[in-house]
């Protein structure tokens, strides 16, 4: 999180778009009444797809790799397809690596897309790595380039996981870990697009990469100041840790210092307790023992993008939740308070990012222009319940926030900042952590808002 004084390296990215865009596992306890909400929503500007299945494996293009069976189907290299050097521009090191690739069918979005994020669960044991790819086909019937939509590993030992810079044809860009359509008042669209696995290795190992989960979010959402109200729906809470970032204000520079830049792991880290996992006490062992909550260290360290400088980037938090033992992990956005009141209902906490001065959500006492939240409930009123990071203490963590604030500064894209300037907000971005065998409940509610 950060001040309006002070906008992020988030923030720039956002509002960049958004200026472009106007030109079973084991289930926790839960507190929650069994009725889920049935309320009308609003037509969906969103298409999300995965490939999870050996069917799905299968139906791509392998150069070296081959789709595994078991209760976790994925993929792995097999035979390399070829040898390369990667330079890695974070550590001056150049390392020679053996690698295979898996390329997915064409999919078609059933909402042509004016931004696409991709996101990815993976196993990444030493001496491995991998890079995802997105080349899509525009509504004029063109096609972009390869674009890398991450560079990734579990560890920091090997490579350093990077977001690439630079990226664009001048019809389209990456900024950071979205695609967006760089003028989306031209009426152009990305209608469909490809995802590209390059899987790495050390060479003469038979050492491999594990990806169980590949996936795109597609979204055309309109530019908006302000969004429709829903109405009020399920009432319930679920008990979730409660972590503060402010805490760690001052904690290791290298990986951007703690305090209101970590509120995306912190978030992430109190989810991934919440379904039962944590880092090992071999994990946690280079943390200064004087720290509280080392976890979140943890979090923040194995979620650090070396190129944004930050813990901010999205797809990498979703990866980080899904390296504990059967754990998923998506990048979505969502509609309205009603889709989270579904998810709530089955037992599935959302995070999600919102920008706001400090007048627009009352009892924050904060204002940001950039920031992660988990929302853990819903009062009889309706109003939100939100592990909130950005508090003091982890005792002051839970906040209820007005619903009408909460559900307008998430969903918008438009807002104004202190000085009166338009700066672009998330458009209902939200991380979603689920067990890989969710329980009945949980798939139902997955898939009412387009998760499977």
């Amino acid at each position: 999180m950060t001040g309006p004084s002070q906008p992020s390296r988030r923030t720039l990215l956002t509002a960049a778009v958004a200026v472009a865009a106007a030109a079973g596992a084991a289930t926790p306890a839960v507190a929650v009444p069994s009725h889920r909400p049935t309320r009308t929503k609003p037509a969906r500007t969103v298409d999300h797809h995965a490939w999870t299945s050996p069917t799905d494996w299968r139906s791509g293009t392998s150069k070296g790799t081959r789709a595994v069976a078991g209760a976790r189907p994925g993929l792995v290299l097999d035979i390399p397809a070829g040898r390369t050097d990667y330079a890695d521009p974070h550590t001056g090191r150049t390392s020679t690596w053996d690698y295979a690739t898996w390329t997915s069918p064409a999919h078609t979005l059933s909402v042509p897309a004016t931004e696409v994020i991709a996101s990815w669960n993976a196993h990444t044991p030493a001496g491995t790595w991998i890079q995802t790819e997105l080349s899509g086909r525009y509504s004029d019937g063109t096609d972009t380039p390869w674009y890398v939509m991450g560079r990734w590993a579990a560890g920091d030992q090997d490579i350093r996981r990077t977001s690439v810079d630079g990226q664009s044809d001048g019809r389209s860009s990456v900024w950071t870990d979205i695609f967006a359509i760089d003028d989306a008042a031209s009426g152009l669209r990305l209608a469909s697009y490809r995802l590209r696995l390059t899987l790495y290795r050390v060479p003469g190992t038979r050492k491999t990469p594990t990806v169980w989960r590949l996936g795109a979010m597609g979204s055309d959402v309109p530019d908006r100041f302000t969004v429709p109200a829903s109405t009020p729906g399920h009432a319930g809470e679920l008990r979730v840790p409660r972590y503060s970032q402010e805490i760690h204000k001052g904690q290791y520079p290298q990986y951007d210092n703690g305090g209101e830049a970590w509120c995306s792991p912190t978030s992430s880290q109190m989810i991934v307790e919440y379904w039962g996992r944590r880092p090992t006490a071999g994990q946690l062992a280079w943390v200064d023992p004087s720290y509280a909550d080392p976890q979140v260290c943890h979090a923040a360290r194995s979620t650090f993008d070396y190129q944004y400088e930050g813990c901010g980037n999205w797809p990498f938090n979703a990866a980080y939740a899904a390296t504990y033992p059967d754990m998923q992990g998506v990048v979505t956005r969502l509609t309205s308070l009603t889709d989270v009141e579904t998810l709530v209902a089955a037992g599935i906490p959302v995070i999600t990012s919102q920008s706001f001065l400090k007048e627009e959500l009352t009892g924050a006492g904060y204002g940001t222009s950039g920031h992660l939240m988990t929302v853990i409930g819903f009062t009889a009123d309706g109003d939100v319940i939100a592990n909130d990071p950005a508090a003091p203490s982890d005792a002051e963590v839970r906040r209820v926030y007005r619903r009408r604030e909460f559900e307008n500064i998430w969903l918008r894209t438009k807002r104004y900042d202190a000085n009166g300037q338009v700066k672009g907000g998330s458009g209902g971005v939200c991380y979603l952590y689920f067990p890989a065998r969710p329980t009945s409940d949980g798939r139902r509610a997955l898939a009412s808002v387009g998760v499977e």
